[in-house]
């Protein structure tokens, strides 16, 4: 009867260790954690669009509004926008690094048809979402084969 007791001692207290360091961590996926959320962008502030790089300002104006306001439940933005100079293979490069080396949980609102092509199938591949893309060819717009891309500006096919 002892030997049964410590026993069901063991297993509970194991159990509810267990359970509350399950609880206390609290995994959501690579770019989310309580107190943060991380939103990466690529956009050309230098090179020969670096116009738009505007964009990228005002929308990084927009995050900061947001935090300054709470987060979300909570939670801060971290927006990370990198320049990408409009050449696709700078933006290969960057995409891969926020999303293999700043772990973000998606990539919002990055511009050009040339840049965002370059990164198309690798971020479907990773399932990672390529939200609100600033071009308007069609191909983003294919949530068939592309199910983690949505594009933001109306197609220009007719």
């Amino acid at each position: 009867m002892l030997a049964a007791i410590r026993l069901f001692l063991v297993v509970g207290v194991s159990l509810t260790v267990g359970l509350s360091a399950a609880l206390a961590e609290r995994k959501y996926g690579p770019g989310v954690t309580d107190p943060e959320i991380k939103i990466g962008q690529t956009m050309p502030y230098s090179g020969p669009a670096s116009a738009y790089g505007t964009i990228g300002k005002a929308e990084a104006a927009y995050f900061a509004k947001i935090n300054a306001e709470g987060g979300i439940n909570g939670r801060q933005i971290s927006f990370i926008s990198l320049d990408d100079a409009y050449s696709p293979p700078r933006t290969v490069e960057q995409t891969r690094r926020l999303v293999e080396h700043d772990e973000v949980l998606l990539l919002f609102g990055s511009l050009g048809t040339a840049t965002n092509s370059a990164v198309h199938q690798y971020l479907n591949a990773r399932k990672v979402p390529q939200l609100f893309v600033a071009s308007a060819d069609g191909k983003f717009d294919d949530p068939e084969h592309y199910p983690w891309t949505m594009g933001w500006i109306p197609t220009q096919e007719i």
